[in-house]
């Protein structure tokens, strides 16, 4: 056996490569989501430090909270307005970027770049555009609509504000992958759509859509998570989970009784619950894609 086959073909070499790798997933990953289990069914003390096991006590309190029962509906109602007009609106830039044909880099470009800014980044340049006071839209909407804007003290508005930032936020990472699908497309599709007299509107949802199915399929799991996980910088830097709670998310939620009260074992229980609520949509998600989706 030669050199170049007894390196590659050793199960021994393959294991030492891929030893990094499993060293750097099992210390900032399973390791972590062990010491959250572990801590769930703890009542901890200065940061975590002194333990007094409660059993499913903080379970009990988070499921019995109104507050909190409020943050998970409010979160759900966030996570559906998010994952539909992100699809939305990212197919139809998609679909409009499909269709021209000058000038569609740099169209790409600015579609995109959104998504390539740093969420941070993206919710301070979002925060002074919609100030209530200095924001340019806001001056616009009150100028040209009449619409009195104060989200820093109105919670629907708030709540409005911060959707429309995460969808902003996420529209370029969907036209990617939408604008891939639609390139994919047979042209002797588009030949016959356009013998057959089909128009430009009902091609896009009669024929692409359910050629894009599985694309689709894979963004509305992305863009879930998403909306449950990546909205926690928007809402620290635009809202602090205000006003009066109207855009404390479960994951802001997480974040203050773990960082603001010092309460890791009640934050612990808070993680274990939104992980089996994402896990268990993105299984119902992908049972139901089984029906709709052709691949």
């Amino acid at each position: 056996m030669s050199a170049h086959e007894t390196a590659f073909d050793s199960s021994l070499g393959a294991y030492l490569l891929l030893l990094p790798t499993l060293a750097a997933i099992g210390a900032f990953l399973y390791y972590p989501s062990l010491q959250t289990l572990r801590l769930s069914v703890y009542k901890t003390f200065l940061f975590g430090q002194n333990t007094r096991f409660v059993g499913l006590e903080n379970f009990t309190s988070l499921l019995t909270s109104n507050t909190y029962l409020a943050s998970v509906g409010l979160t759900f109602a966030f996570a559906a307005l998010v994952v539909v007009s992100t699809l939305a609106v990212g197919l139809l830039v998609a679909f409009l970027l499909y269709e021209v044909t000058d000038g569609k880099a740099a169209y790409l470009i600015a579609a995109i770049w959104p998504y390539a800014l740093p969420t941070a980044v993206a919710g301070t340049v979002l925060l002074f555009l919609a100030h209530p006071s200095v924001g340019i839209y806001t001056f616009y909407l009150e100028s040209w609509f009449g619409v009195e804007v104060d989200w820093f003290t109105v919670g629907w508005q708030a709540f409005l504000v911060v959707a429309i930032a995460a969808v902003w936020k996420q529209v370029g990472y969907n036209v990617i992958f939408m604008l891939a699908a639609l390139n994919n497309v047979p042209e002797s599709l588009n030949e016959a759509c356009e013998l057959d007299g089909v128009g430009t509107w009902r091609r896009l949802l009669r024929v692409y859509v359910p050629l894009m199915s599985p694309t689709l399929v894979f963004l509305v799991v992305i863009n879930t998570i998403y909306a449950f996980f990546g909205s926690f910088a928007l809402i620290d830097l635009m809202t602090q989970g205000g006003p009066t709670n109207a855009t404390n998310l479960l994951i802001y939620q997480l974040y203050r009784d773990a960082f603001q009260f010092n309460n890791l074992g009640l934050a612990s229980a808070e993680s274990v619950i939104l992980f089996l609520i994402v896990g268990g949509l993105t299984y119902v998600q992908l049972r139901v894609s089984d029906r709709y989706a052709h691949y």
